[in-house]
């Protein structure tokens, strides 16, 4: 794979996992989900920026190329009847607006820390507010580079200047969660581009500690050593690091934008029920253990607003079954103040490394049926916009000709 996105990662530690048209011209019939015409669903699209993944087509375009290319995908979201699109304006440890904090965005220019003459993330929420689309920036917390060569950093960049914050991990850099100025600083990070724009929201992706690598070791033995005393074990330590970076966050969003919402799109996995009896019916990575995410208890102590889980299987998939995670999903949302929305697999739609059931243009538009039988599930966000947009084997037009006959406003 030319270039790596946050899900190319996680593919690696799922490897165990592998099983398997334009609207306009599409069909209007009802849509199926009962919400769609009421109250409002999530209708979202994962906009990605790590290695040019979605946008900008390549490095080092102008800014009026740039501006275009941005204002196509918001256009393209429109058309799709979408309603809000998940801006990565954070992606590794970087910005896509004139943060005080850290470099401008290597996927701007080429070089990470070059001004690119305008305001990518300010551009965005404008314009998307204009077309009725809510925009929702979307940080990654810890990553800072998919290398690990601090050299390779922009001279200016905080990890060069604070090298006790960084670990290196399976060929990668990433801030150590267990410093508490380290969350301290990535907070404030983030939080400034709350302050600065009237961003809908703030997102995480998947990445916490990260994926496990067979045969590496995070080496956190300092901070354990300094911060770790109070916890029965490491693993015990580092959950609470992740709940404190995330509760700390949800504090600062509310305090900086109160009108904004703060939600988590985290692997679909939280345990497997031979690992817990509250787990799923699968057979998968954890995020509880393997990246010590306790995504299941951010939901039912109503800390986030909304969270995403990323259901990118399909079903009847043995290891992890859409048809088996849906369920259980709702059953830990039912009763809370967290909304719940569904991360789907539109990259897999027609990709023959995907097995046969993603070659069915129809996969899709049967999750959301399938969804639509639990209300606790307020709606779909896809990954990602590149598919979006080109949609191969219209998987994407299925899912708006079968669910999407009209338009809908966000939950509210």
């Amino acid at each position: 794979m030319g270039r790596l996105t946050r899900r190319a990662f996680a593919l690696v530690a799922l490897s165990t996992l592998a099983s398997g048209a334009d609207v306009s011209a599409a069909p209007a019939r009802t849509p199926r989900h009962p919400r769609a015409a009421g109250t409002g669903e999530m209708r979202g699209v994962w906009l990605a920026t790590v290695h040019n993944r979605d946008w900008p087509s390549e490095p080092g375009l102008t800014a009026a190329e740039q501006r275009a290319e941005l204002i196509a995908h918001l256009d393209t979201a429109v058309r799709r009847r979408l309603n809000t699109v998940i801006f990565q304006v954070r992606p590794t440890a970087d910005a896509l607006w004139p943060s005080p904090h850290e470099p401008w965005a290597e996927c701007l220019t080429g070089t990470q820390g070059r001004d690119p003459g305008w305001d990518p993330l300010g551009t965005a929420v404008t314009e998307a507010h204009a077309r009725g689309l809510e925009l929702h920036a979307w940080c990654n917390p810890l990553r800072i580079a998919a290398h690990d060569d601090p050299s390779r950093l922009a001279a200016s960049h905080p990890a060069r200047r604070h090298p006790d914050w960084v670990v290196s991990y399976g060929g990668q850099l990433y801030y150590n969660p267990g410093l508490p100025e380290v969350r301290a600083f990535v907070r404030t990070a983030m939080l400034d581009a709350v302050r600065r724009y009237a961003v809908d929201g703030l997102h995480f992706d998947d990445y916490f500690y990260p994926y496990p690598v067979p045969g590496q070791t995070f080496d956190d033995d300092a901070a354990y050593d300094a911060h770790g005393g109070d916890f029965p074990d490491r693993a015990a330590w580092r959950r609470d690091n992740i709940d404190r970076l995330v509760r700390d966050t949800a504090a600062g969003v509310k305090e900086v934008r109160p009108a904004a919402r703060f939600g988590i799109s985290p692997f679909g996995v939280w345990r497997n029920a031979d690992s817990d009896s509250r787990g799923s019916d699968t057979r998968a990575l954890q995020s509880y253990d393997d990246q010590h995410a306790d995504t299941r208890k951010w939901v039912r102590e109503n800390w986030i607003d909304y969270i995403c889980p990323q259901l990118y299987w399909h079903i009847g998939n043995a290891p992890a079954d859409y048809a088996k995670l849906v369920p259980w999903w709702a059953e830990v949302a039912r009763g809370t103040r967290t909304q719940l929305y569904l991360g789907e697999a539109l990259y897999r739609a027609g990709d023959p490394a995907q097995g046969a059931a993603w070659q069915d243009p129809a996969e899709l538009s049967r999750h959301l049926t399938l969804a639509g039988d639990h209300p606790e599930v307020r709606g779909h966000v896809f990954f990602a916009a590149r598919e979006v947009r080109e949609d191969p084997i219209g998987a994407m037009a299925r899912v708006v000709a079968d669910h999407y006959g009209r338009s809908a406003p966000p939950p509210s």
